[in-house]
């Protein structure tokens, strides 16, 4: 951090000088107009002084943060209509590279048909603290997405250079433990994102106890918040429901007594870095750590969410009834139904049946998987290995997935194979146990695990 921290007071210091070659001062709580900001723009393209750049920069950043909320998707605009691609330069480009194939007409191409605003956003990214700023300023912008559709172009623009910027050779994995500084443990908190983090007394019991784990990446310019983090538990087998899982009263594990590491929450922190894939590398770098520290672990699985079970279950079709989804709707619509053990047994062959389904016979359109976190795991290389259910019981896992959960296990031999599978063939890897509830009759019973969970 301190090396960091001396590089950013010479990045202001620098701009500092730049500003009194421009002979202006930073006023940040000074708002400018946005027209003037846009200005600003074109000059910072045409400057070639480093000090005057990096002060511009840092001005047009600052300046764009007091926009209000009609000015901001304006400066978009712009960036849009303003700092494209030169056409007449794109088309003496394409006739000279016509008339002479050679590497250096090709790279002039090349460079002609990018757009302006991509060497504007690299040099407003040299500003202190730039890529932090341009990260938010992404987020903004993705919220215009859906009723701005054209500004698509411009996310592209940035979700190229973000792709560079945050690749997996700037990352770096630290583990968050409860000595782990204090604001960085209440951003732990706050982007929670599969299991609500209510107090710091949660939080302890995540991170203190020697069977539970926390790993985050970091970015060099963003050290003091996570891009992405794991909450990992150490037990002595695949776990079914993340209630005992994250019971608090348990007796934690010593050293040396777990042979399992269950993955339970993965959450990305940064929304304007949407699209910017970080959780397969995570994934298996923690791994790899865990298998350093703890030479015992045998087995890497997931314990994880089904989100878009319950609103495919409300709309899917049932042909000739063979999956019985009107009567596995029924019992789901029964007010309180997770509290009774008479209602779970009868749906729990009908669930479990469903969701095999999910799995491995639905699509979305295109012909993809519904499920995000399952694509994302099963691209991963993991294999579909356990339905669970009643799984999550919890508010939110009742609304999404009527309490549904799964494991998925990360086999380390097979996981190269098994990601060729989902890659090249859209194959879902799955158990024999999760390819068992296809060919169930819908009388199927009620498995012995569920079984076990009702009668305790």
């Amino acid at each position: 951090m301190g090396s960091f921290s001396s590089f950013r007071d010479m990045l202001d210091a620098i701009a500092e000088r730049g500003r009194r070659l421009l002979g202006t001062s930073q006023n940040p709580k000074q708002r400018v107009a946005m027209e003037e900001i846009v200005l600003q723009c074109e000059h910072l393209l045409s400057s070639r002084g480093e000090a005057s750049g990096l002060a511009l920069a840092q001005d047009i950043l600052s300046a764009w943060k007091e926009l209000d909320d009609e000015e901001q998707p304006r400066f978009m605009r712009e960036l849009l209509t303003r700092f494209g691609a030169d056409d007449a330069r794109i088309e003496n480009a394409i006739e000279m590279y016509r008339s002479d194939r050679s590497p250096e007409n090709l790279a002039a191409l090349h460079e002609a048909a990018e757009p302006k605003r991509q060497e504007l956003i690299r040099r407003l990214n040299a500003a202190p603290d730039g890529t932090r700023s341009l990260v938010r300023m992404r987020e903004k912008l993705l919220g215009l997405l859906k009723s701005e559709p054209e500004l698509k172009a411009v996310d592209s623009d940035f979700q190229h250079l973000f792709a560079s910027w945050f690749n997996r050779g700037f990352l770096q994995l630290r583990s968050i433990d409860w000595t782990t500084p204090a604001h960085i443990l209440e951003k732990i908190i706050r982007y929670e994102a599969v299991h609500a983090i209510n107090d710091w007394n949660e939080l302890r019991s995540r991170l203190a106890p020697a069977d539970r784990r926390c790993f985050a990446f970091f970015h060099p310019q963003l050290s003091d918040d996570p891009l992405i983090f794991v909450e990992v538990a150490l037990t002595r087998s695949t776990p079914d429901n993340i209630g005992d899982l994250l019971d608090e009263t348990r007796a934690p594990l010593k050293p040396g007594e777990a042979n399992t590491a269950v993955f339970y929450s993965i959450s990305n922190c940064q929304d304007g870095l949407r699209g910017i894939s970080f959780g397969n590398f995570l994934i298996k770098q923690v791994v790899e750590e865990l298998r350093r520290e703890h030479p015992a672990l045998e087995t890497f699985v997931t314990l994880s969410p089904v989100p878009g079970f319950a609103r495919w279950l409300k709309s899917a079709e049932d042909e000739e009834n063979t999956l019985e989804l009107s009567r596995l709707r029924d019992h789901l619509s029964s007010a309180d139904w997770h509290r009774n053990a008479e209602i779970i047994t009868e749906a729990s062959p009908l669930l479990q049946r469903a969701a095999a389904h999910y799995f491995l016979t639905a699509r979305a359109a295109g012909g993809r998987l519904i499920d995000p976190v399952a694509r994302f795991h099963l691209g991963n290389g993991a294999r579909l290995e356990r339905l669970n259910f009643p799984g999550d019981v919890s508010a939110r896992g009742l609304r999404e997935s009527h309490g549904l959960m799964v494991n998925y296990l990360y086999k380390l031999d097979d996981i190269e194979r098994n990601h060729e599978a989902y890659a090249e063939r859209g194959e879902v890897v799955a158990s024999p146990e999760v390819r068992k509830w296809l060919a169930a009759g819908s009388t199927g019973k009620t498995s012995s695990r569920t079984q076990e969970k009702l009668n305790a």
